[in-house]
């Protein structure tokens, strides 16, 4: 895996998964990070996720990886080098008790192995990735399917965003956010992670 430094990541950034949770559409990007702790590679194997905090929930997200440091003015064509898909692993009934309480989110998303990863592969442009759509299946059958055209926030707004506000340098990361279709992860579950129609990522989930 590429070195990776910090792991941001876009919350409700397709409108049917805010809705599907009851959530407001943002007015301006969400964004949270993960601790580099969390990130686990995907290569076929088992993946142990909490079984004793309430359910975990599955989200497949379009991963972008950093190429050089972040100027005012560049393109997302230019920033970026590399991509993949993952999941942002998250509690959800932890998350909906700390959302209620108005603390911050690392409790139901930043634990051990919440932020699995597939390899990357060549960015080959805005226009070009747009054409192709990311899907998640698990157990032989299809839970998500995504495509960046249906993105709140496009690409570009994301890192002008998180590099005016944050900062972005070589080896960050983003998840850019969940289509439709997130669920509650079961032991023994298989998950199979598909670019247009080519398998890029497979494991199967332990809970413990």
């Amino acid at each position: 895996m590429e070195l990776i430094h910090n792991i941001y990541c876009v919350g409700r950034n397709y409108g049917l998964h805010a809705a599907e949770l009851g959530n407001d559409i943002p007015e301006e990007p969400m964004i949270f990070i993960k601790p580099t702790h969390a990130l686990v590679p995907i290569h076929g194997q088992t993946i142990e996720l909490p079984g004793d905090r309430g359910e975990v929930h599955f989200e497949a997200e379009l991963v972008l990886h950093v190429g050089s440091n972040y100027k005012p003015g560049m393109k997302v064509d230019h920033l970026i080098d590399t991509m993949s898909l993952g999941i942002d692993f998250t509690l959800r009934d932890v998350q909906s008790v700390i959302k209620k309480k108005g603390q911050p989110w690392l409790p139901a998303k930043g634990f051990l192995n919440s932020a699995a990863l597939t390899v990357f592969r060549p960015f080959n442009g805005y226009e070009a990735i747009r054409n192709t759509e990311f899907a998640l299946n698990i157990n032989g059958k299809e839970a998500q399917r995504g495509n960046i055209n249906d993105m709140i926030f496009d690409l570009q707004v994301i890192v002008d965003y998180i590099g005016k506000h944050y900062g972005l340098g070589k080896g960050d990361i983003i998840y850019t956010g969940t289509p439709a279709g997130v669920g509650a992860v079961h032991a023994g579950d298989k998950f199979e992670l598909i670019w247009g129609t080519e398998t890029v990522g497979e494991f199967t989930t332990a809970l413990s």
